[in-house]
């Protein structure tokens, strides 16, 4: 950070305007729960949001390839900040209207996809390839934090103020955001990009599903969210806990856990078998959700969520590596796009899961039998991959670049 003006700018505007975002992914289900009382539409606003995501993930990722990659994010952070803005704006109404919220929710996927193949791919042209896995790790505790500090805030701003005032408070912190990206030096494509197109595109599907060990860590994190993330029962379950106060605690409780282990996580460089890493990590996850549905009082509900963040964390960090190891520089927004995919379709899916499940039984029944289904997911897709169960870095050789023999590269 005090070597790289950019990095420390973005780092800056990202953390404070991520710390927001959490404020806002408390006060959102919670709204719309206090109108509807049905975890159901809580769980749907999900699928709203990935269906967005999935239907322009890929424009965003050639994009990102293809555009300046600041200028991608700053229009889309700025979009964003007027989502929060009509979300005050509508809680202020003495009769807010549920299918605004609904609304919002879909922009925020299309908004989400166009900027974050752009802000995966900015990484590598801020810091040099040596600094990567440091410039990860503060990436990973500025997003802990704030998962951290933004749920437990936004709960007391519920309970203290309102919802208006609270969604008010992250369009504040959109504007330092904004400000920071702004000062930021443009991030232009790289001298041999191309006009996007349907045929870039395919070209990154076609790389990811060549490589066994991307289709795992595509997979089992999807089966793990899809079973085992019942954060839309969360609202339901605060009810008869506590109320705003306690839903705060249980959203920040996996990101306390997730901290937790990218504090200690310096004894992950000595694991090399990454992909039977993510599938350990993923299988303690549905444990410790079952864990999380028994549990009969507060303090060990929040110690079970606690320790499904760090194997979360643990997963993210070994997913991390062989997305490293095994994308090329050429083809990092395109296949950031499918890793977003990945990483949003198991939550988006999973909520709405998890409130028919609960809306049909019971909220305990829910959470405890999708974690058992996790369990059971993850274990068969470590029988079905055997390539990226045996994964191994040592013995990992970086693919060439499939770019065209006519094309000449220069390094940025």
């Amino acid at each position: 950070m005090r070597r790289h003006r950019d990095f420390r700018l973005l780092f800056i505007g990202r953390f404070v305007s991520f710390f927001g975002s959490m404020i806002t992914t408390v006060a959102f289900p919670y709204q719309v729960y206090e109108l509807t009382h049905s975890v159901l539409l809580v769980g749907a606003l999900g699928v709203l949001e990935f269906g967005a995501i999935f239907a322009f993930a890929f424009v965003g990722g050639a994009l990102a390839d293809a555009r300046d990659r600041r200028a991608m994010v700053l229009l889309s952070e700025a979009a964003l900040m007027a989502c929060s803005l009509v979300l005050a704006g509508n809680a202020a109404l003495p009769h807010p209207q549920v299918w605004l919220l609904f609304a919002v929710a879909t922009a925020w996927g299309v908004l989400d996809a166009l900027q974050r193949p752009s802000l995966d791919a900015m990484l590598p042209r801020l810091v040099e390839k040596r600094e990567l896995a440091a410039a990860a790790a503060l990436g990973s505790i500025r997003s802990t934090l704030g998962q951290i500090l933004g749920p437990a805030l936004g709960g007391l701003l519920l309970a203290a103020f309102g919802l208006s005032v609270t969604y008010l408070v992250d369009v504040g912190t959109f504007l330092v955001g904004l400000a920071c990206l702004t000062l930021m030096r443009a991030v232009p494509p790289p001298v041999d990009a191309e006009r996007p197109s349907l045929r870039r595109v395919i070209e990154g599907l076609r790389y990811a599903r060549s490589r066994q060990e991307l289709i795992g860590t595509y997979v089992v994190d999807m089966v793990a969210m899809f079973f085992g993330m019942p954060l839309a029962l969360f609202p339901a379950i605060a009810q008869g806990l506590g109320g705003p106060r306690v839903l705060g605690l249980l959203y920040a409780a996996p990101a306390v856990g997730s901290f937790l282990f990218s504090a200690t996580s310096g004894w992950t460089n000595n694991v090399h078998r990454h992909g039977m890493g993510v599938i350990v990590a993923a299988v303690v996850w549905g444990v410790a959700i079952i864990g999380f549905g028994l549990s009969p009082v507060l303090w060990l509900a929040l110690a079970f969520l606690a320790l499904a963040g760090a194997a979360d964390m643990m997963s993210g960090v070994f997913r991390s590596v062989i997305w490293n190891q095994t994308i090329p520089d050429s083809l990092r927004g395109r296949l950031a796009s499918i890793e977003m995919l990945s990483y949003t379709s198991g939550p988006a899916l999973g909520n709405f899961e998890a409130g028919i499940v609960a809306s049909i039984f019971s909220v305990r029944v829910s959470v405890v039998s999708g974690g058992v289904l996790c369990v059971i997911g993850c274990l068969l897709c470590a029988i079905a991959l055997p390539l990226f169960r045996a994964y191994d870095s040592r013995l990992y050789h970086h693919p060439p670049d499939p770019l065209p023999t006519s094309v000449k590269r220069e390094e940025p």
